[in-house]
């Protein structure tokens, strides 16, 4: 890591009433001086002042403040000036950063600093992008989890344990029996076995974990013309999908995301399934198809009740205001016109969110990225269980192994290709 002093938006990019820009690297305090024009500087503490370039013309008024090496979000000396967000302003603090020998920051490369100094571990990391890719109160909670260490935790105490396990299946070679804590040979194995169901457990967790941070995708199918774009729009609560008496209106996927019940939902309205000759109709029906396949929950819409119910999906019997028999209690009856049966079905559909993210929210957040290494180090503890017979040396390095795989999670054991790919999905100023 270089020791350049970097710079960058950190508020977003455009016009606004304030931007925030960030400053990091070694010896800060002169720098700081400079802008503030005061010798007697206090840490933390919030200066207003006239910011004048080298030649003494006003920049701005800003309010800036100094955060002193190590207690910063870098570890480094890190000065944050707040101005006022028009462009010109910005690219003026700039063009005045760059005479003090300061670049701009590439992506990702405050939080890169972080790690490198020790201030948050690659979880830390991955929880911080969750964050701020976070459109939702759950997706927020989950993020807030891992970037305040709750994962951290679990998988350093995880680390810990396997790395004593392999220590001591080593030592049962190098020493007497008598030198070691009694049924040694059998506690090892015990606890490894206990690790791997606790490993298990999480990476069981993937798809709820992937599910909660990318949204879940609820599908709107049926044949044509029994009211899906308008319960589409009832649920959304805007005309989003074109509406008509004529069959085969909707020939494309028509999608949106909502929010229910703190939860994203990727919603989308589909083509009505028949049998057409019409080209572009029928591939909106393949995308139909698609869809179903790919989706979370199903909502199977009808006119009126089928003879075979798919208990996999929600049935749903639209236009229920023009039906006199509605008893059926396996279905739920709505009618996008007078908005009869809505809080019912949006009740069951927060009822089926809950059953597929039930557990997400309380285990550890199981990324693309924590998957892969999670997944070696089961693999490396099924080995050590099933593959020593008896010989604990086999055994101590498959779980040293799989302790390796949870340091790459952390960044305990890593590479800088590792670290770049995660840094690199952040933005800049971050």
């Amino acid at each position: 890591m270089n020791n350049d002093t970097i710079f960058a938006l950190s508020s977003a990019p455009g016009k606004s009433g304030v931007a925030v820009i960030r400053v990091s690297g070694n010896n800060l305090s002169s720098l700081f001086e400079h802008i503030v024009n005061k010798s007697d500087i206090k840490p933390r503490y919030a200066y207003y002042t006239n910011f004048k370039d080298d030649n003494g013309d006003l920049i701005d008024q800003c309010i800036t403040m100094f955060f002193n090496a190590p207690h910063s979000f870098t570890g480094e000396d890190v000065i944050e000036i707040y101005s006022h967000g028009a462009p010109a302003v910005i690219d003026k603090i700039f063009e005045f950063l760059r005479t003090k020998g300061a670049r701009i920051a590439t992506r990702g490369e405050f939080s890169k600093r972080a790690f490198y100094n020790n201030k948050m571990d690659l979880t830390g990391v991955d929880g911080l992008i969750a964050l701020l890719n976070a459109q939702t109160d759950k997706q927020r909670q989950s993020a807030l989890r891992s970037l305040t260490g709750n994962d951290s935790k679990t998988y350093f105490n995880w680390r810990n344990k396997m790395i004593e396990i392999s220590a001591y299946a080593a030592a049962i070679l190098d020493y007497d029996a008598d030198d070691l804590p009694k049924d040694i040979d059998k506690k090892i194995v015990k606890e490894t076995e206990q690790l791997l169901n606790e490993l298990k457990n999480a990476v069981s967790g993937f798809r709820a974990s992937h599910t909660l941070r990318n949204g879940i995708n609820i599908v709107l199918a049926g044949e044509t013309n029994v009211g899906k774009s308008s319960l589409f729009n009832k649920i959304v609560g805007s005309n989003r999908a074109i509406v008509s008496d004529i069959a085969g209106t909707t020939r494309d996927v028509v999608s949106t995301q909502i929010d229910i019940d703190g939860y994203l939902i990727n919603l989308s309205d589909t083509a009505g399934i028949r049998e057409s000759n019409d080209l572009i109709e029928k591939i909106g029906i393949e995308k139909t198809h698609n869809e179903i396949e790919n989706a979370d929950i199903v909502l199977y819409v009808y006119n009126d009740v089928p003879k075979q119910i798919n208990k996999n999906g929600i049935t749903v019997i639209n236009k229920s205001d023009l039906l006199e028999n509605q008893s059926n209690k396996n279905v739920i009856y709505t009618s996008a016109k007078t908005g009869a049966g809505i809080t019912e079905l949006l009740n069951t559909i927060k009822q089926k969110i809950h059953d597929i993210i039930s557990g997400a929210e309380s285990r550890i957040a199981v990324n693309e990225r924590t998957y892969e290494y999670l997944s070696t180090a089961v693999t490396e503890l099924e080995n050590a269980t099933t593959k020593y017979n008896g010989n604990y040396d086999v055994f101590s390095e498959h779980v040293r192994a799989a302790s390796d795989a949870i340091g790459k999670i952390l960044g305990v054991i890593t590479t800088a290709e590792i670290a770049d790919a995660t840094f690199s999905k952040l933005c800049l100023g971050k």
